[in-house]
């Protein structure tokens, strides 16, 4: 993924004005250092973004796939920059968030450094559980989980779609091979995550209209409750893990583990942002919020491009209840009040 906002707003400028020398004008670059930039982020894509010739400057599928997301991301980073600046005197305090083990390990905990940059103030005490904390009991000021728990006293706000992969080492699949369609999986080794109502080791897949479920046996499969060590063994080559693209991004474009049977899919559970109905919500938690929406969209757009991903859900709080739904990022956030609940 890239981590210079910089070539983002060159490749939407260019977009925008069909002219990748007059972006670079715009941005204050000459044509060869943002061809060089664009050349970076194409690069880092493994994606085309344009299709150049000497006259014109034409999006490719993937570019205009990931234009869409690099906007939107834009935008949200753009508001919490300025919510930044705004009420810079106000946001300051610790924030408890509770985060997945392998989300918060490999992506979150990145993402809280380049936030301090803008608010040195700003401290954190980041817990991380596959099981959903109690956050009234524990004190939690903001939840990043996968799905929507059944809880009315939570807003949910949805951050991204969250695709699941089956997915193996080279080392695995190249002392065992692949599996040829799901219950093909019965010849080969199985990681199973285990949960507070159990073991997951029904997995059920898509292609089309069909469905099919393969029943990984408990007696014979490796079975641990913290997905990081799922993840882990998969890398060294004890088995085939379903896994949350979120989590397995940087192996998958490192060739650390590789998807099996990708014409086949699991069931989604979108990434939510959980928080307090009925608290109040402080602005370091509010400016914070929209600052990882701004970075989920950005990394959605990426994984977009280079695999095909669906679009990322509106931008909107829902209450986990089932109550009305309120509009969020339709203006500048700001660092004065709490989110709309």
């Amino acid at each position: 993924m890239t981590d210079n906002l910089g070539d983002i707003r060159l490749f939407v400028e260019a977009a925008q004005l069909g002219s990748l020398s007059a972006a670079g004008r715009k941005l204050g670059l000459t044509p060869a250092a943002a061809s060089a930039r664009l050349a970076k982020l194409e690069a880092g894509l493994k994606a085309r973004l344009f299709e150049r010739t000497t006259r014109q400057l034409r999006l490719t599928d993937e570019g205009r796939l990931y234009l869409n997301c690099c906007r939107q991301a834009l935008r949200a980073l753009d508001d919490a920059e300025a919510a930044l600046q705004e009420g810079q005197n106000a946001v300051r305090g610790k924030v408890r968030i509770s985060a997945t083990s392998d989300f918060g390990r490999n992506l979150l905990m990145h993402w809280l450094d380049e936030f301090n940059a803008f608010y040195p103030d700003v401290t954190f005490a980041l817990t991380l559980s596959d099981s959903l904390s109690n956050l009234v009991q524990e004190d939690i000021d903001l939840a990043i989980r996968f799905g929507v728990p059944q809880d009315s006293s939570l807003v949910a706000r949805p951050l991204a779609p969250n695709p699941r992969v089956l997915c193996a080492s080279p080392e695995y699949i190249a002392r065992r091979g692949e599996p040829k369609d799901p219950l093909d999986l019965a010849r080969f080794d199985c990681i199973v995550l285990g949960t507070a109502s159990g073991p997951v080791n029904e997995w059920r897949f898509t292609r089309g209209i069909e469905t099919v479920t393969y029943t990984v046996p408990l007696e014979s499969a490796r079975e641990t409750n913290d997905g990081a060590v799922a993840r882990e063994w998969a890398l060294r080559g004890y088995g085939i893990v379903i896994k949350s693209m979120w989590d397995v991004e940087a192996d998958l474009k490192s060739d650390g583990l590789r998807v099996l049977l990708p014409d086949w899919r699991y069931p989604d559970a979108p990434l939510h942002a959980l928080y307090h109905r009925n608290r109040f919500m402080a602005p370091r938690v509010r400016v914070l919020l929209d600052f990882l929406a701004g970075r989920f969209a950005t990394v959605t757009g990426e994984l977009e491009a280079q695999f095909g991903l669906p679009h990322p859900p509106d931008s909107e709080q829902t209450p986990v209840s089932g109550a009305r739904k309120t509009s969020a990022g339709a203006q500048k956030p700001s660092a004065d009040a709490a989110l709309d609940a």
